[in-house]
């Protein structure tokens, strides 16, 4: 593949797209297979985010990475006027031929500097609005107002959510063209129970003290309020009054950063009720073996992608009845929803699911079945290049 110089650009052997997000776990964890793939396709490319740990896991999948240094997860405007200007100076200097951004504050920092800095083609993913038709005023139309500004930046909005395609354009009056719904996916083949060795389930369920009778119910998230954990632990509290057989095990990072991170005082006091903590880990296939039941309690979600892993794994779902979980599951056919921040509520349908094999074994089949229809990643990668490709013609 060759590319034209235009207006001053260099000509290049391969196009350059950078993917701005506001840690290089993101460009790891959550885009990493999509980057492979755009390499694959014949892109030279960048990531650019706050450096991090996560580097090297880059540079070794052929992503050259270029430091913000004043991205944070903050909300000091003083930083995000930092980052602003290293972004448009970073920009000024790669003079990349696409601009995709991700995650709120790239997004919104990220498109505007984009088409400052001249980038041809400025292409953002919406993971998922910030704010909801539900919430308050006060939280609603301070995200919205940013989302427009920037929106008329931008070239294109990838759009993972169907709700929130209709909130851009009926709402914010983003113009439809502008506009198109992408949708999320994961590897199938990674994410497929027959693909995990057959004494995984009771090598990870020994090693977290869950008895062979127990169902045990995985959450994967960061420790956060607004993944659900504090309802999650409270469930957790409920169930084990009730002396119903069911254990929590929760994956993830503590994210100590976020003014809503879970105390340790309060993950000390679940591990009494028989909750388990192991961190993040790198091996979520053979995790999701291990448990009986998969639940997501988050007040938010753009389209999860640790619930369809979880679909694609046969595990029955009990989610939080929120934007983002509707996509993945089906209310009685593939899981549960609940109202969300109610942690009796989440108790109940967990109890309800332990007490049935045969129902867990169905919604769980259902879950793969709509995971092989509707949640292949192959399809996300091909609708951004299409989006790259017409665009850039």
């Amino acid at each position: 593949m060759t590319t034209r110089a235009v207006r001053g650009r260099p000509t290049r052997a391969r196009p350059v797209v950078v993917h701005l997000t506001t840690t290089d776990m993101s460009l790891d964890w959550l885009l990493g297979p999509q980057l492979r793939a755009f390499g694959d396709a014949g892109y030279e490319v960048v990531g650019m985010s706050a450096p991090g740990p996560h580097v090297s896991s880059l540079v070794a999948m052929g992503v050259r990475h270029v430091p913000v240094p004043a991205f944070t997860r903050s909300s000091n405007p003083l930083d995000d006027v930092r980052a602003f200007v290293q972004v448009w100076r970073l920009l000024r200097r790669e003079r990349p031929d696409v601009l995709h951004t991700h995650n709120p504050k790239p997004g919104v920092l990220g498109r505007i500097a984009g088409r400052l800095a001249g980038v041809p083609l400025v292409v953002n993913t919406q993971h998922g609005l910030y704010a909801q038709p539900t919430d308050r005023r006060r939280r609603r139309w301070p995200v919205y107002t940013a989302e427009r500004i920037a929106a008329a930046f931008g070239h294109m909005e990838l759009v993972q959510n169907p709700e929130d395609v209709d909130t851009l354009v009926k709402v914010l009056r983003v113009p439809a063209r502008k506009v198109r719904l992408l949708g999320n996916g994961i590897d199938l083949d990674r994410f497929d129970p027959a693909a995990v060795a057959p004494d995984v389930r009771r090598r990870l369920r020994d090693e977290w003290g869950v008895a062979p009778d127990d169902v045990l119910c995985g959450v994967v998230g960061r420790l956060v309020r607004e993944k659900g954990i504090g309802e999650v632990l409270e469930a957790a509290r409920l169930l084990q009054m009730r002396s119903v057989p069911v254990r929590f095990v929760v994956i993830g990072p503590a994210d100590t950063d976020k003014s809503d991170a879970v105390p340790a005082d309060e993950m000390e006091r679940a591990r009494a009720h028989g909750v388990v903590f192991t961190g993040q880990r790198g091996d979520l296939p053979d995790c999701y073996t291990a448990m009986d039941v998969f639940v997501t309690a988050s007040w938010r979600e753009g389209f999860p992608r640790a619930a369809m892993e979880a679909a694609a794994m046969r595990l029955p779902i009990v989610a939080a009845d929120v934007r983002g979980n509707r996509q993945v599951v089906v209310d009685e056919v593939t899981g549960l929803l609940f109202p969300v921040r109610d942690a009796a509520a989440l108790a109940e349908q967990v109890s309800e699911l332990a007490a049935s094999p045969e129902r867990r074994a169905t919604l769980g089949a259902a879950g793969r079945w709509k995971a092989e229809g509707e949640f292949d990643q192959r399809r996300i990668i091909e609708i951004t290049l299409e989006t790259y490709r017409a665009t850039r013609r």
